[in-house]
């Protein structure tokens, strides 16, 4: 085997004075910046009857939706538990990391909900109108995580497979209970990995935002937008999981190979399919004439 590529990068960008910009906060503020940018020309163009001003509402509940809910999940279902007793102020410091799609689509979708009851829009109105944003969100996100060498995926032969320096410690244990992976740590000094950062950064970011995109440049039926955002991103996290390293303090939860990012991702799939199912009698959104206005 060649020597493989080395995921070694500064997580920091550049520096202001005492204060470092983090790639991956550069990747959030991208795709937050990207879905807005995406969601006023969408709006310009008649995918939503709302002004400028109420589109913005949305997008500040939508954000507050993603940080609170990622937050708040990845300390209830991924973090040590012991955290509420010993040290309950850690669900304040996101900027320790630690955030979790799921819990941040769910927050999502509750902002979605209340925005949506104060503008007098069916729900699913809305979030056909979002879903085709997140994806941007999603990719860059995954793009960060590998600019910063983590949540990598498990060791492989496949030639793109590369070195992660965070994770020699799992490197040798690997090798340990699995001998035939020692030559390669040993001429290495790591064991090339698959990058199941890149491997979602394409799946949930380029491949949905296509598909999602391309659906809804047309009139289709409510909740087909919805459906494959569900569907699709319950499979495509279901599969990589199979070849990305499940977090240390969770491991395995079933059957050698489960994980809680596929058992997280289940309801995702029936959802998907259900919403499918209900599209096919659905009205048909088509665009709007004329876009709303901007609020004066």
């Amino acid at each position: 085997m060649t020597q493989p590529f080395t995921v070694a990068f500064d997580p920091i960008a550049f520096r202001l004075g005492p204060l470092q910009i983090h790639w991956y906060g550069l990747m959030y503020l991208g795709g937050f910046l990207g879905a807005w940018l995406l969601a006023e020309y969408r709006r310009r163009r008649g995918r939503l009857p709302v002004t400028r001003d109420a589109l913005g509402d949305l997008a500040f509940y939508v954000m507050m939706g993603v940080i609170i809910g990622g937050r708040i999940w990845y300390m209830l279902f991924y973090a040590d538990i012991h955290w509420i007793w010993q040290d309950p102020l850690a669900i304040f410091r996101v900027w320790d990391g630690g955030m979790s799609f799921h819990g941040g689509l769910l927050g999502v979708l509750t902002a979605g909900l209340w925005w949506s009851r104060r503008n007098h829009m069916h729900f699913f109105d809305t979030v056909d109108f979002v879903a085709p944003l997140v994806p941007i969100g999603l990719g860059l996100g995954r793009l960060g995580n590998f600019i910063n060498g983590e949540l990598w995926g498990k060791p492989g032969t496949v030639p793109w497979a590369m070195l992660f320096p965070n994770a020699r410690s799992a490197d040798v244990d690997w090798a340990a209970t699995h001998p035939q992976w020692q030559a390669a740590l040993a001429q290495f000094g790591g064991l090339p990995r698959h990058p199941s950062q890149l491997y979602e950064m394409l799946l949930e970011g380029v491949v949905m935002f296509s598909v999602l995109f391309l659906v809804s440049l047309k009139p289709r039926p409510r909740y087909l937008v919805s459906g494959l955002f569900a569907l699709m991103y319950g499979c495509f996290r279901f599969g990589v999981e199979f070849v990305r390293v499940p977090d240390p303090q969770l491991g395995y939860l079933a059957w050698g190979w489960l994980t809680m990012g596929q058992i997280q991702s289940l309801p995702l799939i029936v959802i998907g399919v259900v919403l499918l199912v209900m599209s096919r009698n659905a009205p048909t959104l088509r665009l709007y004439n004329v876009a709303m206005p901007t609020k004066e």
